[in-house]
């Protein structure tokens, strides 16, 4: 089969290498599927540099989530082979999308939700799966509270913007230019901030007429989190989601405990195979419902893989972008 090997640690354009590989077996609770369609993430990037938690050892596929139809089975697993699924890939054992068959875990594999191609399901569900456990499991986000999404036009946060709303929350989104403002405006945000405009704490204070924030999605990380820590409202949360800054936030513990406001870790693992099919259909309800759409905006062909990583890396893609292994 094809697939994108990374033997090296460095830029995505630089050690993705184009290889014949024999399909991978299962293991016990896993699925082989011929791949349709995998999503490009953030994650992958890192990995390829080789400063991901979860980058397994060298060489090895990559590619966190994908759509295809099942072809082998491990042990314990009741998949029909045939059947259309979307999930989370074997990508920390190094058998990602970025190939013709990738495997998968059984547990974190779903349905395709009615609504959604199959392009437009292999970026879907990380992105809103994570929304889901940190605006509603971690963020306890309440209907009429303020939430700031960092990052809005990513994947990440054009996920929880749409989350946001249909939850019943004001959304403020923060991006770096027109083309993401653009974006997150027709995805419903109530407000869009441009960070380039001037400082941040002050442009989320305007917009919430000095109350500030319930809740902040966060995950960029770095400097713009640590500045929108400073404008949470009383009892306000900071989502600690990810670093695309290339590091965590550091807010000083003192204006956390000063202003009763608090810091949650956001990790999108560990939860069981029941938790994970409920959000699975809460989030098919809310597609069918017209309350939440994909927001990939490009599919590229299986042999522009490195080129498209290449661009997420650089933050050139606005939304998420998907590649096309098998029509």
């Amino acid at each position: 089969m094809r697939a994108w090997q990374v033997a090296s640690a460095g830029e995505p354009a630089d050690v993705l290498q184009r290889v014949d590989l024999e399909a991978p077996a299962p293991g016990p609770g896993q699925a082989r599927i011929r791949v349709v369609a995998a999503g490009l993430g953030l994650p992958d990037v890192l990995m390829c540099r080789g400063a991901y938690p979860l980058t397994p050892g060298l060489p090895f596929v990559c590619g966190q989530e994908a759509t295809g139809r099942v072809t082998a089975l491990g042990d314990g697993v009741e998949l029909g082979t045939g059947t259309k699924v979307m999930g989370v890939t074997v990508f920390n054992q190094g058998w990602g999308g970025f190939a013709d068959e990738c495997l998968m875990f059984a547990d974190s594999t779903h349905p395709v939700p009615a609504g959604l191609s199959d392009e437009q399901a292999a970026g879907f569900w990380i992105p809103h799966m994570t929304a889901w456990i940190g605006l509603v499991d971690r963020g306890r986000l309440e209907p009429e509270e303020t939430v700031v999404v960092l990052g809005a036009g990513g994947g990440s946060g054009t996920a929880a913007i749409q989350l946001g709303k249909a939850l019943g929350a004001r959304v403020i989104a923060v991006v770096g230019d027109d083309a993401r403002a653009e974006l997150c405006r027709s995805l419903g945000a109530d407000c869009v901030i441009d960070h380039r405009a001037g400082p941040l704490r002050d442009a989320i204070l305007d917009a919430t007429d000095g109350h500030g924030a319930d809740l902040v999605y966060d995950p960029v990380g770095g400097e713009a989190g640590e500045v929108a820590s400073r404008a949470l409202a009383r009892y306000g949360r900071l989502l600690a989601v990810g670093f695309a800054s290339g590091r965590w936030p550091q807010p000083p513990v003192r204006q956390l405990v000063s202003a009763n406001t608090s810091i949650i870790g956001v990790l999108a693992a560990g939860y069981s195979r029941a938790e994970l099919s409920e959000i699975h259909a809460r989030l098919s309800e809310l597609i069918a419902g017209g309350a939440l759409r994909s927001t990939v905006t490009e599919a590229v062909p299986f042999d522009e893989l490195p080129s498209a990583l290449q661009r997420v890396a650089d933050r050139a893609v606005v939304g998420k972008v998907v590649m096309v292994a098998n029509a």
